[in-house]
């Protein structure tokens, strides 16, 4: 009986979209179609002269107090990453692997929990199918979401999608990047079909129907010399006179070249909650059981709201209440995203 099950203690899942870290390499803009000879992005050291400018306390607003710290240098040594003299345009190149197997655990110690929950997940595919959230998935891919900051301002901005088996490309699209909206996860009329047509490979690849890699090419035009950004690594133990920022890079002596974390990237890709409360005005979040926002400080989706992941499960595995269907695309969502779930001890 339904109400006899109770929630796995051990319940983890593996996500379903698993993306590489992104490289960065730079070049022109013209000369996009010869990218694989471009040279990479390198990080180099910068020191520089900061100026206090932090909110002060109402004991340091003292005009003495207030001079005599400006007279102390604030030094820092951080890590930065540009594109060389001529080069006008970033390439951001990574792979994404698309996996099979959505709602099944790789970890449960309770069986019947199992059975219910992966006959729970096959009701959704059969009577909805994984096509909206690969819609809003390839949308993400086309519109350069994965650019985070690299985006922003761009001159021209186009995203290379290939679908590869045996190492080549059997399909390969072209999106304008900025012609997307990325509020509304929409595509312009003249990119829809292709949009679909992505997404098709991407659904596919999530049903096992058929295996997906995608190899994913992106070319932003920023203008010569301007600064990139990579990822920025975390350093939890710094010690005085350390860089007080890391960027991240990939390789090691004369072939380092700069680049984006996975996970970064995949929270990128999934970034395609707009059934949460406040969505209207906030635009899409990505897809966390709490709608967590680390930069606004907030999770949209509370507990005591039963909007939350944990809440939305347990009523449709455990006690048979159906969510509604916007909802039933974020409880299968989390799962793509993996992670672990159990009943807390």
């Amino acid at each position: 009986m339904a109400n006899e099950l109770k929630t796995a203690s051990v319940l983890a899942f593996e996500r379903k979209l698993d993306p590489s870290d992104a490289l960065l390499f730079a070049g022109s803009w013209s000369r996009r179609d010869e990218s694989a000879r471009w040279e990479p992005v390198t990080l180099r050291e910068k020191s520089v002269r900061g100026t206090i400018s932090n909110r002060l306390k109402t004991s340091g607003q003292d005009p003495a107090k207030l001079d005599a710290a400006i007279q102390n240098p604030n030094l820092q040594t951080v890590d930065v990453a540009a594109l060389p003299a001529g080069a006008d345009t970033l390439k951001v190149e990574f792979t994404l692997r698309v996996l099979a197997g959505v709602g099944e655990p790789s970890a449960c110690n309770d069986a019947g929990y199992r059975q219910k929950l992966l006959a729970t997940v096959r009701g959704y595919v059969q009577q909805h199918g994984l096509g909206e959230l690969s819609r809003r998935y390839a949308a993400n891919l086309a519109n350069g979401r994965f650019l985070w900051r690299n985006r922003i301002g761009a001159e021209q901005a186009e995203v290379r999608v290939a679908h590869l088996k045996d190492g080549a490309p059997v399909s390969e699209w072209t999106f304008d990047a900025l012609a997307h909206s990325m509020p509304a996860l929409s595509a312009p009329a003249n990119e829809a079909p292709d949009v679909s047509a992505l997404a098709a490979v991407i659904e596919a690849g999530l049903s096992g129907s058929s295996h997906a890699l995608l190899r994913v090419t992106a070319f932003v035009r920023l203008g010569e010399g301007q600064e990139v950004f990579p990822s920025q690594e975390l350093i939890l133990d710094r010690g005085r006179g350390d860089k007080s920022k890391t960027l991240y890079a990939v390789g090691e002596g004369n072939s380092v070249v700069a680049a984006i974390h996975s996970q970064k990237i995949g929270n990128a890709l999934r970034t395609i909650d707009t059934w949460y409360p406040g969505a209207e005005d906030n635009g899409p979040i990505a897809v966390e059981p709490y709608g967590s926002v680390t930069t606004q400080g907030k999770a949209y989706r509370q507990p005591k709201e039963k909007q939350d992941f944990y809440s939305l499960l347990d009523n449709w595995v455990l006690k048979d209440k159906v969510p509604e269907l916007e909802q039933q695309h974020f409880v299968i969502a989390t799962l793509v995203r993996g992670g672990v779930f159990g009943e807390a001890g």
